[in-house]
């Protein structure tokens, strides 16, 4: 619609330079027109331009002392981009490529993401462009204090609860919740990720990986397949990874590869639960790269760098869980060739827009992040929830919240392919209209604020 591809070039105009924020905000409303044409009130009341503006963005320095007594300065932001349905929740990422735009369009699809949970969260964002890897502890926990020691006027229990993502594990959320206790006097839930002995949730460092194959599992149950005996790809080797590879092993898939930024390992043999422990004291005690996995296994390959890509390897279901736009059209194209069956996004965006065009005009199935990586903001939620009533939950209860969690979010998107007469399994344009139309009538229910 004219007015729709009006809006888009008024944001673009507005946020110049910002390739990845408009590249989420376009899959988005390009999508929703059914919506749109629907009822009058989405354009009368401006809720898409009103949608994408974040309520407030916030950037500041953050000084330290490294070991060798030297003076660093990073950068730290928080953008708290939506609040309608509850208080800004959202990850906090440190790594040297973050800027605002890849900020923005985190938050702009946790807005789309936390209402699917069907849990009062609104949607922000944050993070560094500091990077962790090759740093002390005491530099990685100075650097923490540091960060919270201007962030921390901006958060709250009720307010804006941050949570780990990239490069921000449970040490980096112990040193930050540390920090913001020290300088509020204050214990409060206001962090998730937390260690359990301190206010944390059972399950939430499998909670993205794990949801992930639940989604995938109910994608392929509406088609009347199983993940039993499916060959599957899982990029990246961090937590997300590390507990899909899990869960789909136990769920009886064939996991053949995986990737770090150094390259991949084709595992032709497959995966297995030692083989699972060595990558993980691989990458999260010894902080190595995944080239020794092929030195240890016989039956694995480590293909380095970028010539050949995990992508082209032959297998049923893919589950891309590194970064964004590392899957273009050409890798979608091998897939397709290869008569791949299914893909989930673990990761925020990981596809590129051709990509995105070129999976949707296929018959894939394709899981949008919003949808199928939403188990990990879900147990935050819940870990709020445990924080707000002094108590805690046991494993098993929250993995039957958590299953309970991505059927219904698998649903909702149901739910909406049918509502609005559209393709058959699309679950990208599903996501977006029930994420837009919950977070749009709180918006107009609470006015022009």
């Amino acid at each position: 619609m004219k007015k729709l591809k009006s809006i888009l070039e008024t944001i673009h105009k507005k946020n110049p330079g910002e390739n990845e924020f408009i590249q989420a905000v376009s899959e988005v409303f390009e999508t929703i027109s059914p919506l749109l044409n629907d009822d009058d009130a989405w354009l009368d009341q401006r809720i898409p331009e009103r949608m994408a503006e974040p309520e407030r963005v916030i950037s500041f320095k953050v000084t330290w002392v490294n070991d060798q007594n030297q003076v660093q300065v990073n950068r730290g932001f928080r953008v708290q981009m939506n609040s309608a349905l509850g208080p800004y929740k959202g990850g906090l990422r440190f790594h040297p490529s973050t800027n605002l735009s890849i900020l923005k369009f985190l938050a702009f699809e946790q807005t789309f993401k936390n209402s699917l949970t069907g849990l009062p969260l609104g949607a922000g964002k944050g993070g560094a462009d500091f990077d962790p890897k090759g740093k002390s502890e005491n530099e990685v926990m100075r650097f923490c204090q540091a960060w919270m020691q201007e962030a921390y006027k901006y958060l709250g229990h009720f307010i804006d609860i941050p949570a780990g993502d990239i490069g921000v594990g449970e040490r980096e959320i112990g040193y930050l919740f540390g920090a913001y206790k020290k300088i509020t006097n204050r214990f409060e839930g206001v962090l998730t990720g937390k260690g359990l002995d301190y206010g944390g949730s059972f399950l939430r460092p499998e909670a993205t990986g794990y949801g992930l194959v639940h989604f995938a599992q109910n994608m392929l149950e509406s088609i009347n397949e199983a993940l039993e005996d499916k060959v599957c790809l899982v990029s990246g080797a961090g937590n997300v990874s590390q507990f899909a590879i899990e869960k789909l092993l136990e769920e009886g898939a064939k996991v053949v590869a995986f990737s770090d930024s150094s390259g991949f390992i084709h595992d032709k043999e497959g995966l297995d639960e030692e083989k699972l422990a060595f990558l993980k004291n691989l990458k999260n005690i010894k902080r190595e790269g995944i080239e020794g996995y092929a030195k240890k296994y016989k039956s694995a390959k480590f293909h380095k760098g970028s010539n050949k890509s995990i992508w082209e390897i032959d297998a049923d279901c893919a589950f891309p869980c590194a970064t964004q736009n590392e899957v273009d059209e050409k890798h979608i194209e091998a897939m397709i060739k290869n008569k791949l069956i299914l893909l989930a996004e673990g990761a925020n965006m990981p596809l590129t827009q051709k990509a995105i065009d070129a999976i949707q005009a296929s018959k894939i199935l394709y899981g949008p992040g919003k949808a199928a990586n939403a188990g990990g903001v879900a147990i935050s939620g819940l870990e709020m929830t445990q924080n707000r009533m002094g108590r805690q939950w046991s494993k098993l209860e929250m993995e039957q919240e958590l299953r309970i969690m991505m059927r219904n979010i698998h649903t909702h998107c149901i739910d909406s392919i049918r509502q609005y007469d559209l393709k058959e399994g699309d679950y990208l344009t599903g996501a977006n209209i029930y994420g837009f139309k919950k977070v749009g009538k709180a918006m107009i229910a609470q006015g022009v604020v």
